[in-house]
């Protein structure tokens, strides 16, 4: 071993001069490019959010949404997680100039602006148009059910809670009952005291009480809306005559949710019922550049085509020729909505197994006159050209949320309540973007 020579190493080794960021990660990494595409956006409402001029000094807005984007990229979405990343990770110390805010700084920061951090996804639909990303030869569009913060066993149903507010209101009077009984006994027992002290378990009840009757109302106020919103339609079929409105009660078994009771019961691709929202995205089939999206807490797919065709247009300015989703969405509606697009729809009219569609043999000639526009829909993608547009629809909608939901980890939302989670959605899909962008960045200097 005397022979050999090894690089000298010492740890405690001082600086001449102090190091520069731009030394310690390669020139093309994604640290420089979160950052670089942080400085083109417009962030000036948060900017202009900060009025005190007292007080300490607070961080950069753009190094804080840089630091946010950087970490959803990387799949990381907890504040403290975030903050050791930004003592131990090299890319978070570039990115953040090696500033650490505390992880209640970083938490309150994406809260307080996390409708201006959603706004970012519709920046970065116009960098990847920009960049030449947004082909609109082809449009998927799918869902995902994303598990909510709560747990489906803090939900009960409507018929529970009815059962569950009179056994409580039973309870509660049964108690009273028995103090005004026994209020001389009690003086004794008690002595200095009134007597009148709530027991432990009376709070408790009491607060579950109000807990359902909140849960109950909620539930009533829904199906109120949705008897509104049945009537309109009515009407609207009805040529402006109008209907009486019929008084809906929820049903026995529709639930709500304690803990976030604007998440829903939902049945997600392994066929399990969880408790989730439901999240959107339109994709374009040739880049994975996801187009327009969307979250909301309807357990059903198809409602969701028409705002995510809409918002692919508002998004892009340009309406794509193709769309293609799977049977959830096929509706007499959801056809009429594409056709007055002239958009060529790939939508089948019923659920069918892959293996059965892939081995069929396409069919040959024209179609019949007679058929139906289902079974016209049916048949076109049973041919050889309908099959090769339907299968870009596995090829891109179903891997983007393969990377979102494994390779990122957006497994569970760390949000509770609709309108943060969709601003959280709209941020992960930012991020996406992002990551599109970047790899299509190094792939063409690759090739120069």
């Amino acid at each position: 071993m005397q022979d050999r020579k090894f690089k000298e190493c010492n740890r405690d080794q001082l600086y001449l001069l102090p190091p520069s960021l731009r030394d310690w990660l390669p020139a093309n990494h994604l640290a420089y490019f979160v950052v670089e595409v942080v400085s083109s956006f417009d962030l000036s409402a948060i900017y202009n959010s900060f009025k005190s001029q007292f007080g300490p000094p607070a961080f950069q807005p753009e190094y804080m949404v840089a630091i946010w984007l950087y970490a959803y990229c990387a799949g990381v979405r907890s504040s403290r997680r975030v903050v050791k990343a930004l003592q131990e990770d090299v890319g978070f110390r570039v990115v953040s100039g090696n500033q650490q805010p505390d992880f209640r700084t970083l938490n309150e920061f994406r809260r307080k602006h996390h409708h201006i951090l959603s706004g970012l996804f519709f920046e970065t639909v116009k960098l990847a148009k920009e960049a030449g990303l947004v082909k609109l030869g082809h449009v998927a569009i799918d869902g995902t059910k994303v598990r909510a913060n709560a747990s489906k066993h803090s939900a009960m149903s409507y018929q529970r809670m009815k059962e569950e507010e009179k056994r409580l209101e039973a309870e509660i009077e049964q108690w009273m009952r028995e103090a005004d009984e026994t209020d001389a006994q009690e003086d004794k027992l008690h002595g200095d005291k009134s007597g009148w002290e709530l027991p432990e378990h009376f709070a408790t009840a009491e607060r579950r009480l109000e807990n359902i009757r909140n849960a109950k109302t909620r539930l009533e106020e829904r199906a109120k809306q949705e008897a509104e919103a049945a009537k309109k339609d009515d009407d609207d079929h009805r040529n402006g005559s109008k209907t009486k409105a019929k008084v809906i009660e929820p049903q026995p078994k529709e639930q709500s949710n304690f803990t976030d009771p604007e998440s829903q019961i939902m049945l997600n691709s392994d066929k399990a019922w969880v408790q989730a929202y439901n999240a959107q995205a339109a994709v374009d089939a040739q880049t994975q550049i996801i187009v327009a999206a969307e979250l909301t807490n309807r357990p059903t797919d198809g409602p969701h085509l028409p705002e995510l065709v809409k918002q692919t247009v508002k998004n892009t300015g340009e309406t794509p020729r193709e769309v293609s989703a799977d049977a959830a969405y096929c509706s007499q509606a959801n056809l009429e909505l594409l056709d007055s697009y002239m958009i060529e729809p790939f939508i089948p009219p019923e659920k069918i197994k892959h293996s059965q569609w892939r081995d069929s043999k396409p069919i040959l000639g024209r179609p019949p006159d007679s058929l139906s526009a289902r079974e016209k829909m049916k048949r076109k993608l049973r041919t050889r050209r309908g099959k090769e547009r339907y299968k870009l629809r596995q090829q891109s909608i179903e891997p983007v949320f393969g990377q979102i939901k494994e390779a990122r980890g957006l497994r569970q939302f760390l949000h509770r309540r609709l309108e943060k989670t969709r601003s959280m959605w709209l941020f992960d899909c930012a991020a996406h973007n992002i990551l599109k962008l970047f790899r299509a960045k190094t792939k063409l200097m690759a090739t120069t």
